[in-house]
């Protein structure tokens, strides 16, 4: 097919360009009058125009991702526009028109596009797995088969908010550590590097003998004056070397263990993962996914593979006739009240909403854990950087006691 860029004026009388695929000129102008546009200028692109410079926005387009917070208004908005009665295909062009991002704007117009040739919007999702997860694509299918689109629309954007706000709160607990490690170890490299070599050409001058510590001060200061350039490199390269092992599966699955069992942080990696699997599988049971895809679903978006094993072992469970509870007890990842509203809600038929029960009480577990966490790092954080800042000047001031008992 051949590629017309095309200048076209929409319903609401706005001048607006775009670009579509027709096997000629005819068809192009067609499909635009078909999107309800009244074409005024279409020229064929050249394929030249897509060069070097094409291939290189082609290649950083594709590092690129969509943001969880354009995919939410999208989503909601999406779902407002089906439930007013507009045409399916008239949607998806207006959000495709109105989209910022060039990424989101081109995958848009090729869903769009894909609608058009009959495809259904399920299937013309599933080709941008990057952007509409399995987990998107699958309610997107359970909402066509049952006629419920909007309403199934609408409870993605609830639940990519709820997610949004659950990874600000991860966010939060770990940007305020990382910043003040990070002022801390900048302030000891400069007090190293240009406050000691001063100190060192007095106690050189002085000629007395130096205490231990200071010592090791000193012979600190001239390691990362000396060895900058082997030093900064190593530390950089380690943390890669750290990065690429826990991409392995062995190493992935040591990370993940260390997760859930770390002093502090581990409980609340925990309530995360509760709170992930809950509110996801809740979701995919009221939009009407079967059980097994739902459960296949949580497994690959758990976030931890030890407990996307945990989740495995119950979907076998169940491909068997068995309840969800027992094998959720089994795993002794779950604690005993989340396994509990699971069993009264298979009892009672209403599993989707003891999910989202359990899901909103995490949340706010979650939530108060949060704020514990930044109230407990705060004072620790001020005692880190003090701490290392007055070891320089202690270690600084200790020969002036040993000067001073010369004089006298």
């Amino acid at each position: 097919m051949a590629v017309y860029a095309c200048t076209v004026r929409d319903a609401r009388g706005q001048q607006v360009s775009k670009t579509i695929e027709a096997p000629n000129l005819a068809q192009a102008r067609a499909k635009l009058r078909e999107q309800g546009l009244f074409p005024l200028d279409i020229t064929e692109a050249k394929k030249s125009s897509a060069g070097v410079g094409g291939s290189i926005n082609g290649f950083l387009m594709k590092l690129q991702k969509v943001k969880l917070k354009e995919m939410v208004v999208f989503t909601r908005q999406f779902a407002t526009m089906i439930n007013s009665g507009v045409a399916l295909l008239r949607a998806l062009n207006i959000m495709a028109e109105q989209a910022t991002s060039p990424l989101f704007k081109r995958i848009l117009a090729e869903v769009r596009d894909g609608v058009e040739e009959g495809r259904s919007l399920s299937e013309v999702l599933a080709d941008h797995p990057k952007t509409f997860n399995k987990l998107y694509v699958s309610m997107v299918s359970a909402g066509e088969m049952g006629g419920v689109l909007d309403e199934v629309l609408n409870r993605l954007a609830v639940f990519m908010e709820n997610n949004a706000k659950l990874i600000g709160q991860l966010k939060a607990a770990m940007t305020y550590p990382s910043v003040v490690c990070f002022i801390a170890t900048s302030i000891f490299i400069f007090l190293l590097s240009f406050v000691i070599p001063i100190f060192k050409e007095m106690f050189d001058s002085m000629g007395v003998p130096l205490p231990a510590f200071t010592q090791l001060l000193l012979n600190m200061s001239g390691l990362v004056r000396g060895y900058w350039f082997i030093i900064f490199p190593s530390f950089g390269g380690a943390v890669w070397g750290l990065v690429v092992y826990i991409k392995t599966p062995f190493g992935r699955s040591q990370f993940d263990h260390l997760a859930l069992k770390a002093p502090i942080f581990g409980d609340i990696v925990r309530k995360v993962a509760i709170a992930r699997f809950t509110r996801t599988l809740g979701t995919l049971l009221r939009s009407g996914v079967p059980l097994m895809s739902a459960l296949e679903i949580v497994q690959d978006t758990a976030g931890n593979i030890h407990i996307a094993a945990g989740i495995a072992k119950v979907r076998e469970a169940v491909s068997e006739g068995e309840g969800m509870t027992k094998p959720l007890e089994q795993t002794k990842l779950f604690p005993p009240m989340v396994t509990q509203m699971i069993a009264i809600g298979e009892e009672s038929g209403n599993v989707d909403t003891m999910l989202s029960k359990v899901a909103d009480f995490y949340d706010e577990e979650v939530e108060q854990a949060v704020k514990a966490l930044t109230s407990l790092l705060e004072p620790l954080m001020m005692v880190l950087i003090g701490g290392m800042v007055g070891s320089i000047i202690i270690g600084m001031y200790l020969p002036m006691f040993s000067v001073i008992s010369a004089i006298q």
